[in-house]
């Protein structure tokens, strides 16, 4: 059901947009998150941080390409998500010497703290390497392009979850 709620808005852009064009897609976008964010907020009664970055970050880029009629915007609204993400995973644990992986996660998963500080380098370059991808795919590529990429881009962080959850599930505790 999660992976429903949180495929549906990049569903619709892919829709709108075989059926329009890339700003009656944004327009989609942002309102299909804005219903994102109240179901998650229904169900789980708060949001998370990255649902609230997310949800202003599409409504910003998406403001930003239809009031410009510039598509640029909402196609590099990924890179600097993803870019941001990993900067702050990296400030986190460099800097404030936090895994916020850890502080999110920990009362759910009970790791040794290397397995901590490895899924917190796995995400930071999962992040960096996103934001590569996107970047380069919204500069050289044309707006079907990266649409299209934009919906089987899904790969990724299918591939990129289930390798984590395979590598997390060998250093959960055993049950007796």
């Amino acid at each position: 059901m999660k992976f429903l709620i949180d495929f549906f808005p990049i569903a619709l852009f892919f829709g709108a947009f075989k059926m329009a064009d890339i700003y009656t897609a944004t327009a989609v976008l942002m309102a299909a998150t804005v219903v994102q964010t109240a179901l998650i907020y229904k169900l789980d009664g708060k949001l998370q941080t990255m649902h609230k970055i997310t949800l202003v970050l599409v409504l910003g880029f998406g403001a930003l390409t239809l009031g410009l009629h510039d598509e640029r915007f909402i196609k590099w609204k990924p890179t600097l998500l993803y870019t941001g993400l990993a900067v702050a995973l990296a400030i986190a644990h460099g800097v404030m010497k936090k895994n916020f992986l850890q502080m999110m996660l920990g009362q759910q998963l009970q790791l040794p703290d290397r397995v901590w500080h490895r899924m917190n380098m796995a995400w930071m370059l999962y992040c960096l390497f996103m934001a590569t991808i996107n970047g380069y795919v919204a500069a050289y590529f044309s707006t079907e392009d990266w649409v299209n990429f934009k919906v089987w881009g899904y790969v990724f962080p299918l591939v990129f979850i289930v390798a984590q959850g395979v590598y997390v599930a060998r250093h959960l505790p055993k049950d007796e």
